[in-house]
C-alpha cells in the first residue's frame, strides 16, 4: 500500500501543525483493542491485529484530503473475562477509564473537537459510552464510539457479507470462531493453527434450549468469563474460516470505515448544544 494510502497518524504531527487544523473537519481517531487469548489456536494479538487491519483497509477508500489523524492504538484494554487464562493482560475499570479520558483530555488541549473511538473488542462497549459522555460533558468534545463489527459489511456490490455466515454463528461464534479465525487467515495466517480450530459449541446454546426468557439471548444477559462458555476459550465454529471470507470482510469494514470518517468530518460542530433552553 502507497504511503497516501494510508491514515495519517497523529503521532507524526508536529506540535505547530495543530494551530492549521479546522477543528470543524478534523477527526481524532483512538484505536482501541485488546491482548487476550483467542483459544488455542490464535494469538492473544487477534483484536489488535482486526482492528489494524480494518484501519489499514479504509485508507485507500477514504481517500486524500481528510482530516483524520489516528491515535496510537491502545493494545491492552478491559478482559477480565479472559482473565484466567494464561497470557491475558487486562487493565481495571478504572484504570481503562481514566486512561481512554486522559487520551480524549490531550485531543482537546490541541484544539481538536472530534474524536472517533475505533474499538473491535467486545468487552469494550459499554466502557466507550462511559468515556465518550465523560469526555463531552468534562471537554465538550464531539465523541463517537464505533466497532468494525457494527459497521455494514457489504462487498463492492452492495452485498451484504453478514448472509455468507450462517444464523447460528452469528449468535454464538462472538470469540475466536468463524469470522476471526477468517480474517486471520487472511491478514497473518503464520499464526493461525488451523489444525486446533474446531466448531466450539457455546454452552449459551444449551440455555437458549431451555429457557426462553432466561436464553433468548436479549432479555437478560450472564455475567461471565470466557470459560463459563467454552472451556477451551473459543465458541463458533472456527474450522469453517476461510481467507477469502476474511479478507473481503476486512474489506467491507475499512469501506464502511472510511465512509462514517467522511461523514463525521461534515457533522457539524453544533451538534452540541452549549446550554439547555432558558439557561
Amino acid at each position: 500500500m502507497p504511503p497516501s494510502a494510508t491514515l495519517p497518524r497523529w503521532a507524526d504531527l508536529c506540535t505547530t501543525d495543530f494551530a492549521a487544523l479546522d477543528p470543524a473537519r478534523t477527526v481524532a481517531v483512538l484505536p482501541v483493542a485488546a491482548t487476550e487469548q483467542h483459544g488455542p489456536h490464535l494469538p492473544l494479538s487477534v483484536d489488535t491485529d482486526l482492528l489494524e487491519g480494518v484501519l489499514a483497509a479504509a485508507g485507500p477508500h477514504l481517500g486524500q484530503g481528510w482530516p483524520v489523524y489516528v491515535l496510537p492504538t491502545q493494545a491492552v484494554g478491559l478482559s477480565p473475562e479472559h482473565e484466567r487464562f494464561a497470557g491475558t493482560l487486562t487493565l481495571s475499570p478504572q484504570t481503562l477509564l481514566h486512561l481512554w479520558c486522559d487520551i480524549g483530555a490531550g485531543v482537546a488541549r490541541a484544539g481538536v473537537r472530534k474524536l472517533l473511538i475505533f474499538n473491535s473488542h467486545g468487552g469494550h462497549t459499554g466502557v466507550m459510552d462511559l468515556v465518550g459522555r465523560e469526555l463531552r460533558a468534562r471537554h465538550d468534545l464531539l465523541v463517537y464510539g464505533a466497532s468494525w463489527f457494527n459497521l455494514p459489511l457489504l462487498d463492492e456490490q452492495g452485498h451484504d457479507l453478514n448472509e455468507r455466515i450462517p444464523p447460528q454463528e452469528h449468535r454464538y461464534g462472538i470469540h475466536a470462531g468463524q469470522v476471526e479465525t477468517s480474517m486471520m487467515l487472511a491478514l497473518r495466517p503464520h499464526t493461525v493453527r488451523m489444525a486446533q480450530a474446531q466448531d466450539f459449541a457455546s454452552s449459551a446454546q444449551q440455555r437458549a434450549a431451555r429457557w426462553s426468557i432466561l436464553g433468548n439471548g436479549r432479555s437478560a444477559k450472564l455475567a461471565w468469563q470466557m470459560q463459563d462458555y467454552h472451556p477451551a476459550g473459543a465458541v463458533g465454529n472456527a474450522a469453517a474460516a476461510t481467507a477469502d471470507l476474511g479478507a473481503a470482510l476486512i474489506q467491507a469494514a475499512g469501506r464502511s470505515l472510511a465512509a462514517l470518517l467522511r461523514e463525521f468530518s461534515e457533522l457539524p460542530l453544533h451538534t452540541l448544544v452549549d446550554r439547555p433552553q432558558g439557561q
